[in-house]
């Protein structure tokens, strides 16, 4: 069977609300972890636990994006609330540039009561942390491939920088699954602490659960550390709502690495140590950029951007050893080399979903996911992949575990517990 033809139906679970977690432990490590290695019972552990379960020469890789304010609410004359939902810059495009842009930027958005704001311009007031007043505009704009709206925003003093106005103006976007309104507790709780790079509008939640002490004891440890940026877009919480997967459009999201963590993955591949990503996004991004380099060695001038099939061409499933991994990983840093810059920037929209070809990431730290989600279509995946040779049994890896979870009283979904899932 081919990959696009598995059916979303084989995917599904039963997820009692009262199940999902609607707010964090206060210590962010005392979650409960679920520990898969192949061949060995599952085991219920503590998060606080992972450096010990981590393998000593591992690479351990995680997504140092920042969640922004991205729900800014307005109102009309008329008193009608319009909510903005900002999703990705469009001028400036570049993150970077975006969050230090002075004056007006643009962004795509995803508009709330977009019927009672046919035109015209809506304007705040608001007072920033120095006392200085800002006066902030939203003027609406046509609608774009997928359905959000192009939104110009306007400020004044028009030497603040974006990123303080988002900073005021906004609201953090915890998921709508957890059906209640953001708090000021979320703004800390929904923020890896080495979170770094703004641009995303769902955190790599995954990473929620590590702490200052707990990251210190993995360097104590010795095990290596290095970091990605790939910033979550709302696309992520999009339930997959064909019956077949093949007909599902998978969303696109930006990323970029630096030289220094390519070098350490490179490394690492090369003296066959196990990296270990840190949350589905970690995941798309490392899977992400052997493909990448394939296209960029047989075109340089390509675009950098996977698509959501790319994966399954007859030569992306080729098998790799740890070693052509690395050298194919080399394409990208001649790529550097060419350019000069510390990092590059692309985009992905990978599926990965069983069938899948992994050469990077050998295990991963990830939370329990929604029925019905591309992001269990990626853990069913790496479980399938990773077997252990495993054969004969009733229902697929995922399930099993999943019932575990349910059964063992188990918090789900972003603000609930982990899972430590090894090769």
């Amino acid at each position: 069977m081919s990959v696009k033809d598995l059916s979303i139906d084989d995917f599904d679970y039963p997820l009692p609300q009262e199940r999902i977690a609607l707010h964090p432990l206060r210590q962010r490590d005392a979650c409960r972890l679920l520990v898969r290695v192949p061949g060995a019972p599952v085991a219920d552990r503590r998060f606080s636990d992972l450096p010990a379960l981590i393998p000593s020469d591992a690479l351990l890789v995680c997504n140092d994006t920042r969640v922004i304010n991205a729900r800014m609410r307005f109102h009309k004359p008329t008193g009608a609330a319009i909510e903005i939902f900002l999703l990705e810059p469009l001028l400036p495009a570049d993150y970077e540039r975006a969050f230090a842009a002075e004056g007006s930027a643009q962004w795509s958005a995803l508009v709330g009561n977009v019927k009672k704001w046919k035109e015209g311009e809506l304007v705040r007031e608001i007072a920033l942390a120095d006392g200085t007043l800002l006066r902030l505009s939203a003027t609406l704009g046509e609608q774009l491939d997928g359905g959000e709206r192009r939104v110009t925003l306007s400020w004044t003093p028009a030497t603040v920088p974006f990123a303080t106005v988002v900073e005021a103006a906004g609201h953090i976007p915890i998921p709508p699954y957890l059906n209640r309104e953001s708090e000021a507790s979320d703004t800390d709780d929904y923020q890896t602490v080495y979170s770094r790079a703004e641009g995303s509008v769902a955190a790599p939640t995954a990473g929620l659960h590590f702490t200052p002490e707990l990251l210190a004891e993995i360097d104590r440890r010795g095990i290596r550390r290095a970091a990605v940026t790939l910033h979550v877009g709302a696309g992520t919480f999009k339930p997959v709502k064909t019956p077949r997967i093949g007909d599902h459009p998978m969303h696109t999201e930006t990323f970029t690495v630096t030289r220094a963590s390519l070098e350490a993955l490179i490394e690492a591949k090369r003296a066959e140590r196990p990296v270990i990503a840190v949350g589905t996004t970690s995941v798309r991004t490392l899977e992400t950029l052997p493909l990448l380099a394939d296209m960029v060695a047989a075109d340089p001038e390509t675009p950098l951007h996977l698509g959501q099939w790319n994966a399954y061409t007859e030569e992306a499933l080729r098998p790799r050893t740890s070693l052509q991994t690395a050298e194919r990983l080399m394409q990208l840093l001649r790529l550097l080399d060419t350019t000069g810059a510390p990092a590059f920037t692309a985009s992905t929209a990978i599926m990965i979903a069983p069938g899948f070809n992994w050469t990077i990431v050998d295990g991963m730290v990830t939370n329990f996911h929604q029925p019905r989600s591309t992001l269990l279509l990626l853990v069913s995946s790496f479980l399938s992949a990773h077997s252990g040779g495993t054969t004969g049994a009733t229902e697929p890896e995922w399930r099993r575990l999943y019932s575990h979870a349910l059964q063992s009283d188990y918090r789900f979904l972003s603000y609930g517990d982990a899972c430590l899932l090894l090769s």
